[in-house]
Formats: C-alpha cells, sequence, structure tokens
C-alpha cells in the first residue's frame, strides 16, 4: 500500500530486467507475454493517455515549472486535485478523469506531473525529496483555488506522501481559512506514511533483506549510465511487460493495454530520476502529518496483494485518522487507479458525499450564528 515504495519496486525491476537483454525478451515474447496479450482485453480500445484538461503551468518554489491540466468549470463548489506517483505520470488517473468529470454537481479536477515526471520540468537532483513535492503541491494549489474555495486532496503512491508533507507544512489549510484554499477531504490510495525499509518486494524475508541494501547503489549505478541504460529499456520492453504485471497487479486477468499503459509511463522516466528519488522515499516518515489529515474526512484504500507498500501500511494510516473509511482490495497490487478503477472512483465519490454533508452542516451553522448576532 505504501504507494512510493511500490513505485520504487516496480521501477527498479524494470530498469534492472529491461538491461538483461534482448535475446531473453525476443523469447518472452513468444512465450508468456504472446499468451497475455491473446487474452480478451476489454480495455484494448481505452484512450490511455488521450485525455487532456485546460493546460496551466505553475512555477513551484525554487523556479521549476510545473505541467498542471484542469478538467471542469472555473466556477464549480468544489475542487479536486489528483497527485501521481513515483515514476508515473497524471494519465494514472485516467479512469478517475473520464468517470468523474459528469459527477453530479460537476466539480472541477485539477491533474499535475509531479517534478522530474511527465510533462514537468526536470529537478536538480538535491530536490528529488518528498517535503519538496509537498511544497510543490501547495504551488499548484495556490495556483488553482481560490483562497477559502475547498478542495479535496487524491493521492497515489508517492502523491499520497507529497499530501503528508503538505499537511505537515501547512497545517492551515486543514482549518477554516480565507487567506488560502481549505483542505475538506483526503483520498489515500496504495501510499505509506514510513517505514518503507520494511518491504519485502513479496521475496521471503531472508532474501530481502539480503537484497534490500544492494537497491540504492544498484539505481545509482545505473543513472549514471542513464543514456544507455535508458536506450536498453525501450529493447527489453517485453521483459518489462512482464515484470511490471508480475510486480504491480494482482488481478491475473488484468487488461493486457493496462498493463502496457502502466510498462510505458515507467519507462518514459528516466532512470537517473529512478535514482534520484528512490532514496527519499526509502527514508520517507510523515506519521505525524496524519494528525492534521484527521481534521478533515478521509478515505483510504489499499491493495491485499500489494508487493509494494503493503495493505498494513494503509491500515495503519486508516487507524491514526479519526472516522476515516478504509477499503482495501484482497485481490489487487499496487495499482488500485488502474487495476480497480471502480473502487477508487467509488471511494471518492462516497467522499465528496461526506464532504458535501460536513458542508451543508457547518453553512447552516454559519447562517444560524448570523441570525443570532442579527437579533441580539
Amino acid at each position: 500500500m505504501v504507494s512510493g515504495r511500490r513505485k520504487v519496486g516496480i521501477a527498479g525491476a524494470v530498469a534492472g530486467v529491461g538491461a538483461a537483454g534482448i535475446g531473453a525478451a525476443v523469447g518472452l515474447r513468444r512465450l508468456a507475454v504472446g499468451r497475455v496479450r491473446l487474452r480478451p482485453d476489454p480495455d484494448a480500445d481505452e484512450p490511455f493517455g488521450e485525455l487532456r484538461g485546460k493546460p496551466l503551468t505553475v512555477e513551484a518554489s525554487d523556479g521549476l515549472d510545473l505541467h498542471v491540466e484542469i478538467d471542469g468549470p472555473d466556477d464549480a463548489p468544489l475542487t479536486i486535485v489528483f497527485s501521481h506517483g513515483y515514476a508515473l505520470t497524471q494519465d494514472t488517473w485516467h479512469y478517475q478523469r473520464r468517470d468523474l468529470r459528469h459527477s453530479p454537481g460537476r466539480p472541477r479536477l485539477v491533474f499535475w506531473d509531479q517534478r522530474s515526471h511527465g510533462r514537468s520540468g526536470r529537478s536538480v537532483p538535491t530536490s528529488a525529496t518528498i517535503d519538496q513535492t509537498g511544497d510543490d503541491l501547495y504551488a499548484v494549489l495556490r495556483a488553482t483555488v481560490s483562497p477559502g474555495a475547498p478542495v479535496v486532496l487524491v493521492g497515489h503512491s508517492m502523491g499520497g506522501m507529497s499530501i503528508m508533507a503538505l499537511a505537515l507544512n501547512h497545517p492551515e489549510l486543514f482549518e477554516a481559512s480565507t487567506d488560502s484554499p481549505r483542505v475538506v477531504g483526503v483520498a489515500l490510495v496504495n501510499t505509506s506514511c514510513g517505514k518503507l525499509t520494511e518491504m519485502t518486494l513479496g521475496l521471503p524475508l531472508v532474501l530481502a533483506k539480503v537484497l534490500r541494501p544492494l537497491a540504492p547503489g544498484t539505481l545509482r549505478g545505473l543513472g549514471r549510465r542513464a543514456d544507455i541504460v535508458d536506450r536498453v529499456r525501450g529493447l527489453g520492453a517485453d521483459v518489462a511487460f512482464v515484470v511490471t504485471k508480475r510486480m504491480a497487479f494482482a488481478d491475473k486477468y488484468v487488461s493486457p493495454t493496462v498493463v502496457d499503459f502502466l510498462e510505458q509511463m515507467i519507462r518514459a522516466t528516466p532512470i537517473d530520476v529512478i535514482a534520484e528519488f528512490y532514496p527519499e522515499l526509502i527514508a520517507h516518515d510523515k506519521a505525524a502529518a496524519l494528525e492534521t489529515i484527521g481534521r478533515v474526512p478521509a478515505v483510504v484504500m489499499a491493495g491485499g496483494e500489494d508487493r509494494l507498500t503493503p495493505a498494513e501500511h494503509g491500515r495503519s494510516i486508516a487507524d491514526a485518522l479519526p472516522g476515516a473509511e478504509y477499503v482495501e482490495v484482497g485481490e489487487a497490487g499496487h495499482v488500485l487507479p488502474l487495476e480497480y478503477p471502480g473502487v477508487v472512483t467509488g471511494g471518492v465519490r462516497r467522499l465528496l458525499d461526506r464532504v458535501g454533508e460536513g458542508r451543508a452542516e457547518h453553512e447552516e451553522h454559519e447562517e444560524h450564528q448570523e441570525r443570532e448576532e442579527r437579533s441580539a
């Protein structure tokens, strides 16, 4: 469930296996990959990566350009801001963008690419930190949501960690205020508040302990040979397909097109970017942020077979958030927005209902106070 971590696993594995060579890829094409891709694929015609919104460039605190897209009316009563995970892009939210844009009340949807990912600018290595991505999210909110206006935050994997960093450094956003956007709800998907060093990637504990210390050094070495490694990753696409399916998904009937789509996003992320963020994800510890997030309604979603951010991490987050809804899909991996999109969209819609009820009660209370003050 710990979102950032799983990306680490997938991205590192794809990078490493992609460098294994073309011979293995050719063999796999005729075996596992070929068989999987011949299965019925109901999502084959889904326009992945083609849904776009109104583009906006937001300048981060260090001057980096962040790519943002807005879908929905400017006068919408509520804005939802989506933050994607490590080694992915805003297109991770394809199904949610497709289905929530027509929700009752027509909320305004905001999607953005994290620094060094997707269409956003390339960051310097020293700024590849969770605190910085939280600050980036703050810049996106200030640029897209009016002061005092309500906003719901949705984060997957490292995107959930960015929300935690935002909450820790800007707790005022989670209070009634007219000076800044007002966070009224949070959805955390396949993410973690820390202790990612305990992750085993589904390996036996003894083996995981042996391999874990090797990962940072291996990725740093690959990062120093970024041009070569990225070319080889492209040649090993079929191997990457198998690794991605194994590491990111648990449903054996997941659409091959969905697997391809995820693998392409990972492969498009430069290996040096993957190497730069990896140590920060391992060291991530934002448990202190949960007290602030607990001030607003929340939903936490996890995959029971998540090899990168195990469901225990989601459970611990939900336990720390008073009244939070917890959803765990037993036969799901680390990419719930793509593997079980209806579960994620449904969770967000229920959160919006709770937020709407709370806003109605708040407005009724304010009107009552105003009447009392006028009659006094």
